[in-house]
């Protein structure tokens, strides 16, 4: 009679099944790092590949445009030798400065002549004034009335509003003074600054509104 196989027992068995559990874990760890490695290893051969038919692509570009190059340099070589240019050069042409003679004889005869303005021309003037901006009050005094104020103090033209343009204005002096031939004092003040210092008696204001003078534009009343 055959003998019986013993049982082995429980603890051994475990033992056993841990062991063939770690075994088969290694084996699928070790399947992974592989790959892992393999696929790295197409990685860097597709990017090896790539870079090396790039690099014959860019040569190929780089030959045919020198090629061209080469081609088109010699076309103007022979062009040059076929054709000679002429280089002329112009003569700048210079702008004639235009000055006023203060020493003309008759230059303050022409000036009051100028300055006499008639009513179409002052009429002229308040509308370009009232571009400017809001103005309340335009006076204006020395040249304008062909008599050059004694006192330093005194305006050529005194400009009262709000919201002047700044461009606007300097624009208008500009052609004032052109036509005028002279340079202009002029003053610009808000009308609050202008009510302030009329009620404080001051000494500029005083003096213009006693010296002659012309009030162009007058909505304060004054």
């Amino acid at each position: 009679m055959k003998k019986k196989k013993k049982a082995e027992p429980k603890s051994k068995r475990r033992a056993n099944k841990k062991r063939t559990a770690l075994k088969r874990k290694a084996a699928k760890a070790k399947k992974a790092r592989r790959r892992a490695v393999g696929k790295k290893i197409r990685k860097k051969t597709f990017a090896r590949t790539v870079r090396i038919k790039k690099t014959a692509r860019h040569k190929t570009e780089h030959k045919a445009r020198h090629k061209k190059k080469r081609r088109i340099h010699s076309l103007k070589t022979v062009i040059r030798k076929i054709v000679v240019k002429k280089s002329v050069r112009k003569a700048p042409t210079q702008k004639p400065t235009l000055a006023l003679n203060t020493n003309f004889e008759f230059f303050y005869e022409l000036r009051d002549l100028i300055l006499k303005s008639s009513p179409a021309e002052k009429d002229r003037m308040i509308e370009r004034l009232n571009k400017l901006g809001r103005v309340k009050l335009a006076i204006i005094s020395g040249i304008f009335i062909n008599k050059e104020g004694l006192d330093p103090l005194i305006t050529d033209i005194l400009i009262v509003g709000d919201d002047i343009d700044r461009r606007k204005l300097h624009a208008f002096l500009r052609a004032t003074e052109a036509e005028v031939g002279k340079e202009i004092k002029f003053t610009v003040m808000d009308k609050d600054e202008f009510q302030y210092r009329l009620a404080m008696f001051d000494r500029f204001i005083r003096v213009l509104l006693e010296s002659p003078h012309e009030k162009l534009i007058n909505k304060l009343g004054i």
